[in-house]
């Protein structure tokens, strides 16, 4: 008990802090409102601290690369099936969410900013470039700022033992950063509550069924995904051997994954599975570990529901080319910046209502869903990362990497 208490305290509290937020809405009605400024300062710490994070983040890990002899090849293949399967993870959402629509339930929410309108090229340009550094401070500018925190990275690796003291300095603010995300997310239930109980007593019960219904969507297409969709994975790594080899050595990784409510706690159990598939050490060494800060299915399918509900709340139509071709842009930056980043998946959100124009009221009811799906997103990022890992041996190795495996296991 004390165990599930220490993994799960977070989603607990934020929880419990939404429970009573709900109450308080319901009770008080409009009066609320008077909540409202407390919801407020928790975003503007939120938006004040998510750029340094991610810089020092992204710019850390890409500084502190080793190369290895297989290492080019690895993670060319790799690339390739993390960006297959989160593609395929949200296109599945993609049609759940048409057949299932969320807006029927929903009403929209009223702007105090007004939304963005511009012509695609200049979206575009301002979504990947600034004009000015300063620019790049700015929470509208995060994927401008990604990239330059990208750049930054190669930057320092290239350097060599010149940049050495710069590196050191990027891996200790990814540090200190990290730490001052975790101490603002403590404030996360007073939050949230405070949001969730002016959202509830200005805009009525009503909420209530609109995030029933999305959750409802996200853990049935998540269930499918998990079941059917790593069996679609298991058979093209390896035809029925590979299906009988994956499902029973998944069990603890899935059950550490939920237990953990951890993408990284589940690397040791990942890796003790991926040897017992017989996913060659090379593979599993880099893939794993990457993984469960790279690659992350289930992330990929909460962001287009998240997505499919902040447009629905703000009246806008989910179904154009122009949307979807950005959601899934955004859902493939999503699951690259919620890697290694406490409570990633609210700078993901950042991310994509900055993109889209959406005012800052669109983030507390991202916030909320992404809260109330994490056991499940957790169980389809973690045990994603050994199915990844097999197909990964299958493109690098051949259709024989069974057999190469189970022979280094033996001769080891």
């Amino acid at each position: 008990m004390n165990n599930f208490y220490k993994n799960y305290k977070g989603i607990i509290w934020l929880l419990t802090g939404i429970i009573c937020g709900s109450i308080a809405g319901l009770v008080l009605g409009k009066k609320v409102e008077v909540l409202k400024p407390i919801g407020d300062i928790f975003l503007n710490l939120l938006f004040t601290a998510v750029i340094p994070l991610v810089f020092f983040a992204i710019s850390s890990a890409i500084a502190g690369l080793e190369a290895g002899k297989k290492l080019g090849k690895v993670m060319g293949v790799m690339c390739a099936v993390f960006l297959g399967t989160v593609l395929v993870s949200a296109c599945l959402t993609m049609v759940a969410v048409w057949l299932f629509p969320i807006h029927e339930q929903l009403t929209s929410a009223p702007l105090t900013e007004e939304m963005s309108k511009q012509p695609v090229s200049e979206q575009i340009t301002q979504l990947f470039t600034t004009g000015e550094f300063y620019q790049l401070l700015s929470r509208r500018s995060m994927l401008a700022m990604i990239i330059f925190s990208v750049i930054i990275g190669f930057a320092a690796l290239r350097s060599g033992k010149k940049g050495a003291a710069f590196t050191r300095f990027l891996l200790g603010g990814n540090e200190v950063f990290k730490q001052v995300f975790i101490i603002i997310m403590k404030l996360g239930p007073l939050g949230l509550g405070a949001y969730f109980a002016y959202q509830v007593g200005v805009f009525g019960p009503q909420l209530f069924g609109a995030y029933a219904r999305s959750l409802g969507l996200y853990y049935g297409v998540g269930a499918f995904y998990y079941v059917f969709g790593f069996s679609a994975y298991a058979l093209i790594a390896g035809g029925v051997k590979g299906f009988k080899k994956f499902w029973p050595n998944n069990i603890i990784p899935s059950a550490t994954a939920v237990g953990t409510c951890s993408s990284i706690a589940t690397i040791p159990a990942n890796m003790d599975a991926a040897k017992k598939i017989g996913i060659p050490t090379v593979i599993a060494n880099v893939t794993i570990p990457l993984g469960a800060t790279l690659h992350k299915d289930g992330s990929s399918i909460s962001s287009i529901i998240k997505m499919a509900v902040v447009f629905a709340l703000f009246g806008k139509s989910f179904n154009s080319a122009d949307v979807i071709i950005l959601a899934l842009g955004m859902t493939v930056l999503v699951s690259l910046v919620e890697g290694g980043i406490p409570n990633g998946g609210y700078v993901g959100e950042l991310l994509f209502i900055a993109a889209y124009g959406f005012p800052p009221e669109a983030l507390p009811p991202a916030m909320i869903i992404g809260t109330l799906v994490d056991p499940m997103a957790t169980l389809l990022n973690a045990t994603g990362d050994n199915v990844a890992a097999m197909m990964i041996a299958r493109f690098t190795e051949g259709k024989d990497w069974m057999e190469a495996g189970t022979q280094e296991k033996i001769a080891s």
